[in-house]
């Protein structure tokens, strides 16, 4: 299986799988989402092609996983693991010198 692999705006760690798309003009990947999704995900900004076999692996999900959601939903979102702490981080405006 082919796909196309996007980042989100919005979410550190947080990527778009979804079948490679055959055409190359007009295509939004955001298109393949449920509209709540698709405002938190944000802007997709293209990573890479990625070729999809039971025996390929992949750094924190099960690939089959991956297929299996692609297609029967058209795609899968992969989110950040829990506990995940980014150390550059910008803290929120109430917290600083708290």
């Amino acid at each position: 299986m082919h796909c196309s692999i996007y980042k989100s705006s919005k979410k550190d760690e947080m990527y778009l799988y979804i079948a490679r798309p055959e055409q190359t003009e007009e295509f939004n990947p955001l298109d393949a989402l449920p509209e709540a999704m698709r405002s938190a995900f944000g802007r997709a900004t293209f990573v890479m092609d990625l070729q999809l076999s039971e025996s390929r692996k992949l750094a924190r999900v099960n690939v089959l996983h991956v297929m299996d959601s692609i297609q029967t939903r058209g795609f899968f979102i992969q989110v950040p693991p829990e506990g995940l702490i980014n150390p550059n981080a910008v803290e929120p405006e109430g917290l600083r010198g708290a």
